[in-house]
């Protein structure tokens, strides 16, 4: 298990805990940043909730451009030229 850190964190009266700043470091939180709670059986998942809204959004854009007919930068380009001319003709 290298570069995992394990921690211990004191639940408070009002259910509040402090992530140690070992574990806030590594998932670069600053004060205010919003965590995403995931709880399964005996363990509960913490993530940067940025992070994990991409990896939802990436989960569910799968295959996408695929089914678009984006499969190689000529049809993206191609289809962001389209996109900025729709732009200035507006």
């Amino acid at each position: 298990m290298e570069g995992v850190i394990v921690d211990n964190a004191k639940v408070m009266s009002k259910g509040q805990i402090t992530l140690p700043k070992d574990i806030r470091s590594r998932m670069k939180l600053n004060t205010g940043d919003r965590v995403t709670l995931i709880c399964g059986d005996d363990q509960i998942i913490l993530m940067n909730s940025a992070v994990y809204a991409m990896k939802m959004l990436q989960r569910e854009m799968k295959g996408e451009a695929e089914r678009a007919g984006l499969t190689d930068d000529d049809a993206i380009m191609d289809l962001v030229k389209d996109i900025r001319l729709e732009l200035e003709d507006q």
